[in-house]
């Protein structure tokens, strides 16, 4: 009878234990999807000033728009990297990794989330029309 009530308590734990990881997979998946979002908008937020005021037109600084998002995603310690998509668009790559805390007894160490995230500058004003 005992060497069954063991083999029972090891399965409750292991089941125990994937779930807890499981949650930690989701919380990672979550931080990843929110921090792509976060970071694409920091750098669409970044015009480009010159093209605004020689054409009327508000498009995206590639430049300003990339160094700004790469610094929200090394500011909050993630990994990723930050592309500008066409001249209204950044997108940001992101992967947060988890440590798991009971998956290493089966060889399993890390959690890892991806995401992607694609913010559009979003403007209300054109400016005069160019002849």
């Amino acid at each position: 009878m005992s060497v069954f009530a063991v083999i029972i308590t090891l399965v409750v734990v292991v089941f125990f234990g994937a779930v807890v990881d499981f949650e930690q997979k989701l919380e990672a998946r979550h931080d990843a999807h929110t921090t792509a979002q976060e970071a694409a908008r920091a750098g669409a937020g970044h015009i480009d000033l010159d093209h605004a005021y020689g054409h009327g037109r508000f498009v995206v600084g590639r430049q300003a728009a990339q160094r700004a998002a790469e610094q929200y995603l090394r500011a909050g310690g993630h990994a990723g990297s930050v592309t500008p998509v066409g001249t209204r668009s950044i997108r940001v790559r992101v992967t947060v990794t988890r440590p798991a805390l009971f998956l290493p007894l089966i060889g399993i160490s890390t959690l890892r989330a991806d995401a992607v995230a694609v913010a559009d500058l979003t403007y209300g004003v054109e400016g005069p029309s160019q002849p």
